[in-house]
């Protein structure tokens, strides 16, 4: 019986040590700024792939594309982005 006690001591150790970490900002605001970037490039490039109605526009089948590529690209980036971290030896 005193094995169960130690045994849910630690479980509580644990779950209140979880419990502090809930405040943490998992992204900085650097990252949710070029989320912002990101998301606006592929609005604009399905807008502008929208605008032009010809078949055979340039705009329509070669920078909006790119546009919507780059757009998830910088999304992805965002996401994975890290800031690098001081090292304590300095």
């Amino acid at each position: 019986m005193a094995e169960r006690k130690k045994r849910s001591g630690g479980r509580r150790a644990n779950q209140r040590s979880r419990g502090k970490s809930r405040g943490v900002m998992v992204f900085e605001r650097k990252n949710y700024l070029l989320l912002m970037l990101g998301i606006a490039l592929v609005v604009v490039g399905y807008v502008i792939m929208r605008m032009e109605n010809e078949v055979d526009g340039f705009i329509s089948l070669y920078v909006a594309p790119l546009m919507i590529l780059g757009g998830y690209l910088e999304i992805i980036w965002a996401i994975m982005w890290r800031p690098k971290r001081e090292s304590a030896t300095s």
